[in-house]
């Protein structure tokens, strides 16, 4: 029973304005007292703009204030962008965590490479399991998705129900798993929905997202058109697609070799929830190089171009087992994930230097398909629900707009978009955004958590674009130069009217007549020196180069 001072909130702290990194929060209780829950806790990417970042995580900062009053997080399904950044944060957090069986296989690897196994409370729960969590009973729904496991889940509080649908699609023939379970939502609808928080990534798609079995399908007799040996990119986290890819390598007479950690990983985990258990086994990737060249297929990571994956490798010729070359082929199973075009049209490029024919999405339309819903199944799954509250999250600012003006077509009663550090409440009264919380980013450099603004980053990207000059000097003890300045130039352009001795020069006589300006006392301050040379560097690269590079100045006492 809820009290008059008791409200339902959401609020998502990753996911929302973007796709990837989702962290959504659900709280409930007087304001000055709520109980929350955690769904989701994932990763996003690093791209050109984050230099030397690979993975960048949601700030947690707000919530973990209120660590105390967490009582769970659950974990929809196992994709990164849902579960990558619980080994991170969790410690920060310290909240027993729920997922179903495959994704607490994944969660389970994750955590003992952090060495944090021991320490966090995994709860594993059952398909169509449920979870009480203080004023929140949770059910899980079973939905598909292009993992096994996806769940939605239908939040019932005091105040109402959320059906939170994490990612999904209607597929009618999953290859694995189970098919979604529309009774199950229509069973919420009828009893009511007070809001639907909804996957917005295809929504200006038209019609269906297809299913898995059109995949296999449209795989078996391309397959059977190759002579050489055979590579196939998907996304390590498609279970149904690597078997799809194995049923269609058996139907020509092929083994399959699975090449990248990650493919490993989820056969592994695949197999320990029963999937997969009827094929083949697969051959390793010694043994593979004993079959003819038609008669092997390759399973890789490394679909979006990923550098250190095993397809930029074998693009590089540098895999120790595995090659491809004139005569073979390489299927790109998989769509190309925004921001990933120029790694992907590299690693192409690549593969077709070296002799290898490419077969990709875009001159084979039936090789994938997506995992998220497009418009006619979105248009379903409300007439199934009917919320009277459709809150789209899962996308940029423009798939979450379009979203809000879709259910608006579809006559859902009321419509919200937050951002990011957007509190909406949903109940009691109309949703409405009733505060603003911080929502940032902290990057993941070279092992370290540091915030998104951290000065090393800032440098990094400072002198990713304007390069960087060192200046050192030796002075003796009365502040006279011994040696230099000498002047050492990294990214900055020359050319042959001004070659770069002639730049360094110029730099150098820069720097001595700063450090000439000084007085006897002055020389005497390293700091003075260094800030004195820096100045007069810069400013002279500006006049030169129109940048302003990163300057280090050294300064030795002899």
């Amino acid at each position: 029973m809820a009290s008059q001072s008791d409200e339902l909130v959401f609020l998502p702290l990753g996911g929302s304005n973007e796709i990837g990194m989702n962290f959504n929060l659900y709280g409930f209780g007087p304001p000055h007292d709520r109980r929350w829950i955690v769904v989701d806790l994932g990763v996003t990417f690093g791209d050109q703009l984050t230099p030397g970042v690979e993975v960048i995580l949601p700030d947690p900062t707000f919530i973990e204030e209120y660590a105390d009053r967490i009582l769970g997080i659950v974990i929809t399904h196992a994709h990164e962008d849902h579960l990558g950044a619980v080994a991170w944060l969790w410690p920060r957090l310290k909240a027993p965590v729920y997922a179903t069986p495959f994704t607490a296989f994944i969660l389970r690897e994750k955590l003992r490479e952090a060495d944090l196994l021991d320490e966090v409370e995994l709860h594993e729960v059952p398909l169509g399991g449920e979870i009480d969590l203080g004023p929140f009973h949770l059910e899980l729904i079973t939905l598909t998705h292009s993992i096994p496991e996806p769940n939605g889940l239908a939040i019932k509080t005091p105040l109402g129900t959320v059906l939170h649908t994490g990612d999904w699609k209607i597929d009618p023939d999953p290859v694995l798993g189970q098919v979604t379970d529309q009774d199950a939502i229509r069973k919420l609808g009828d009893e009511g929905v007070l809001a639907m928080v909804c996957d917005s990534t295809n929504v200006f798609v038209e019609g269906v997202a297809g299913s898995e079995a059109e995949v296999r399908d449209a795989l078996t007799p391309l397959i059977g058109q190759m002579k050489g040996k055979v590579a196939v990119a998907c996304f390590a986290s498609n279970v149904a697609r690597m078997n799809s890819v194995a049923r269609a390598a058996k139907a020509n007479g092929r083994r399959v070799c699975l090449v990248g950690r990650s493919m490993h990983r989820m056969a592994a985990a695949a197999k320990s929830v029963g999937l997969m258990t009827d094929l083949d086994p697969f051959v390793t990737e010694q043994e593979a190089g004993h079959y003819p060249a038609n008669e092997i297929l390759f399973l890789c990571t490394g679909s979006q171009g990923e550098p250190r994956a095993a397809l930029a490798r074998i693009a590089e010729g540098t895999h120790p087992h595995v090659s491809l070359g004139a005569g073979d082929a390489c299927v790109f199973s998989s769509r190309v994930i925004p921001g990933n075009e120029i790694p992907i049209r590299n690693l192409q490029n690549r593969l077709a230097d070296r002799g290898v024919r490419l077969y990709t999405e875009r001159d084979h339309p039936g090789i994938h398909v997506s995992g998220h819903p497009c418009r006619d199944e979105l248009a379903e799954m409300y007439r199934w629900a009917r919320p009277q509250i459709a809150v789209p999250t899962h996308g940029e600012r423009r798939h979450l707009l379009e979203h809000v003006a879709f259910a608006r077509d579809l006559q859902v009663p009321q419509q919200i978009a937050p951002r990011n550090g957007d509190m909406v409440r949903l109940a009691p009264g109309r949703a409405e955004i009733v505060d603003e919380v911080p929502a940032g980013r902290l990057f993941v450099d070279a092992g370290v958590l540091t915030p998104e603004n951290g000065e090393a980053l800032r440098e990094r990207r400072h002198a990713a674009h304007n390069g960087v000059v060192a200046v050192s000097v030796a002075l003796d003890k009365r502040g006279r130069i011994v040696a230099g300045p000498q002047i050492k130039a990294l990214g900055l352009p020359t050319d042959e009217d001004y070659p770069l001795d002639e730049v360094m020069d110029d730099l150098s006589v820069a720097a001595t007549e700063a450090l000439n300006r000084l007085s006897g006392d002055d020389r005497d301050l390293d700091s003075t020196v260094e800030t004195a040379m820096s100045r007069a560097v810069k400013k002279a690269s500006q006049r030169i180069w129109g940048r302003r590079p990163v300057v280090e100045t050294t300064v030795l006492r002899v």
